[in-house]
């Protein structure tokens, strides 16, 4: 018995040593694959900028690389377009859902419906494509005439679907760390139900919150198929919603499956914009940490 317990005792000391290196080999890992994707992507594009001036490329409103207009801002306003619409639709709901289970709903109900929520967050985006093109868009151009049948609102409402998953959980996470004492001295002071979860509940967790919508909207710009399929492959420089539209991730897209040849300027664009692409959920996500650091409460 003495033998077993120290061998054992012996096993469960490498296991102890064995793990933390391994976590560490894991964070190596995917240190490493960013910087490896950051380093691929200056690459390319520091050859795509020697053949394109850079300031043409963020300046200039015409694109059509295959016809060598190499002006990027259709694409950057096509993207910020359908992440408002998509924001627009994601931030009541989400919000709305993250209050409910955490404010109002019972355990019970709570163990229901936020795993079906999740499930939207498990849905391929392609489903989700087809799903815009096809049932969104019929009942939007029953309520908008003349409505292109790839248009920005369409996407940008079904993208908005698709990140309320996000924005609800993490929401709903930050809400459940407020302590329940400020709950109770609230209603001890006669506010109702809603007037704590508004008044009280959301200004506590309001660094989760806004980080929760943050990581959202950085998610919506790097959407891809729900873009390529229902928003359409105009790189149109416009505010309106009902036309046609191409955004960063659609362009990689086409560019990526077109009749694209390797080391040609076309091939080098893909890189120039993906880089574009990169800077701005990068951004986004910095924003988020430094919201959570700069409003997190301590309790």
């Amino acid at each position: 018995m003495i033998a077993q317990a120290k061998q054992r005792k012996s096993s469960g000391r490498m296991i102890e040593k064995l793990i933390p290196k391994l976590l560490l080999l894991c964070a190596i890992v995917s240190v490493l694959t960013t910087f490896g994707i950051l380093f691929t992507l200056l690459r390319e594009s520091i050859t795509f900028f020697s053949e394109v001036s850079i300031i043409e490329f963020y300046t200039t409103s015409e694109w059509g690389p295959w016809t060598g207009d190499f002006g990027v801002l259709p694409l950057i306003v096509g993207t910020l377009l359908v992440t408002l619409i998509a924001m627009v639709v994601a931030v009541p709901l989400g919000l709305a859902s993250a209050i409910f289970l955490s404010e109002y709903a019972s355990d019970k109900v709570r163990r229901v419906i936020k795993p079906v929520l999740e499930v939207l967050a498990g849905i391929p985006t392609v489903v989700y494509g087809y799903f815009a093109l096809t049932f969104v868009t019929p009942i939007l151009q029953s309520i908008i005439p003349g409505l292109n049948i790839f248009n920005a609102l369409s996407a940008g409402i079904v993208v908005g679907v698709m990140i309320v998953p996000m924005i609800a959980s993490l929401s709903e996470d930050a809400m459940n760390a407020v302590p329940n004492s400020l709950r109770q001295g609230a209603m001890a002071l006669g506010a109702t139900r809603l007037e704590v979860a508004m008044k009280v509940v959301l200004p506590a967790a309001l660094s989760g919150i806004i980080a929760s919508i943050v990581l959202a909207i950085s998610r919506a710009l790097g959407e891809t198929m729900i873009v390529t399929i229902a928003a359409g492959a105009t790189p149109a420089l416009t505010g309106d919603p009902t036309r046609s539209v191409q955004t960063l991730t659609a362009f990689i897209v086409q560019g990526a499956t077109g009749d694209t040849t390797f080391g040609s300027t076309i091939y080098y664009a893909i890189y120039a914009v993906g880089v574009t692409l990169f800077v701005f959920t990068l951004g986004m996500n910095l924003l988020s940490q430094y919201i959570s650091r700069k409003f997190r409460e301590e309790y």
